[in-house]
């Protein structure tokens, strides 16, 4: 599979999730192409659905993992469902480099 599923922009990377709450245990699972054709990040937690509480997880996992600030883990599309949409404030190159080191 090529290509990731994170794009640079200005202050950041925007990267997409396919978020698994209720799972056993915090996890990434790796890149994954869905039936769109379009590559998402595959991460479980344990965290349940409700009250924000899965998201939140996901923040904190995500933050501790990459060591960014968890303000700088950011929820920007997708609150709701699955699939979400996060962008990560920083140097994009940096950001970049970061995450492909962590995932390959």
């Amino acid at each position: 599979m090529t290509g990731r599923p994170w794009q640079p922009r200005d202050g950041g990377l925007r990267l997409d999730i396919r978020l698994q709450p209720g799972a056993s245990t915090n996890r990434i699972d790796g890149v994954e192409a869905l039936a769109d054709g379009s590559l998402v990040l595959k991460v479980r937690v344990g965290a349940p659905p409700e009250g924000g509480k899965a998201n939140a997880a996901l923040v904190k996992l995500l933050s501790k993992r990459w060591k960014l600030a968890k303000s700088d883990v950011e929820i920007v599309a997708g609150e709701t469902s699955r699939r979400k949409t996060l962008f990560l404030h920083g140097d994009p190159e940096e950001l970049a480099a970061r995450l492909a080191a962590d995932l390959d």
